[in-house]
């Protein structure tokens, strides 16, 4: 577990500081590796989590509830986001720093850290056998994910905040959320409660 949490967090700090040498990422790279890590993500979910999912499911009705929950959860932050993490960025230099939906650099942060912290505690999960375990391939896709959502949280936060060290310190509280998630599953699966609480509640709603 530490390893992974040392891998989050230095992902997303690297991910974020890209921005100081790299001020501006050409568009089209950006929204690249975002595809990518897209459907790296969306294929795990089809042929990894969602049959996992299934195979330990007592209410299969339930379990469809939540993957939808979880669905507009993910819509419901995006609003929030205004879909930075998913390429909708401007260039920190340009006159078009238009977002939309609710969008500050608090609800910003907020959106972005709710979604890491999500995707953590999805890397030590029930399987099929009824124990926790970890995925080394789902750590592959957040870290594809993490790495220019960061960037694009660092690129919009230096221009809307204006200073750097606090800049730097809303970067520092993302790159700890999916640490945080990860940290939080291990401990909820401690007893057969726990464990009971992340496989029919909370990953289905993660993995929708």
């Amino acid at each position: 577990m530490l390893n992974y949490s040392l891998i989050l967090f230095i992902t997303a700090m690297l991910g974020g500081l890209a921005v100081l040498w790299v001020p501006v990422l050409k568009e089209r790279v950006y929204k690249l590796l975002l595809v990518f890590a897209g459907s790296y993500l969306f294929a795990i979910t089809v042929v990894h989590l969602m049959p996992e999912l299934m195979s330990h499911a007592t209410n299969s009705s339930r379990v469809g509830m939540l993957v939808l929950a979880g669905f507009f959860l993910q819509l419901f932050l995006e609003y929030l986001s205004g879909g930075i993490e998913h390429g909708h960025l401007h260039g920190a230099g340009s006159n078009h720093h238009h977002h939309h939906g609710a969008f500050t650099p608090l609800t910003l942060l907020l959106a972005l850290c709710l979604h890491a912290f999500l995707e953590g505690t999805l890397l030590i999960h029930p399987s099929g056998q009824g124990h926790p375990h970890q995925t080394d391939t789902l750590l592959a896709g957040i870290v594809l994910h993490k790495a220019p959502a960061a960037f694009a949280l660092m690129s919009v936060l230096l221009h809307q905040l204006g200073r750097r060290w606090l800049a730097l310190l809303f970067l520092g509280i993302f790159a700890l959320a999916s640490p945080a998630g990860l940290v939080f599953s291990e401990l909820i699966q401690t007893d057969g409660e726990g464990l009971q609480l992340m496989s029919q509640w909370i990953y289905p709603l993660v993995a929708g």
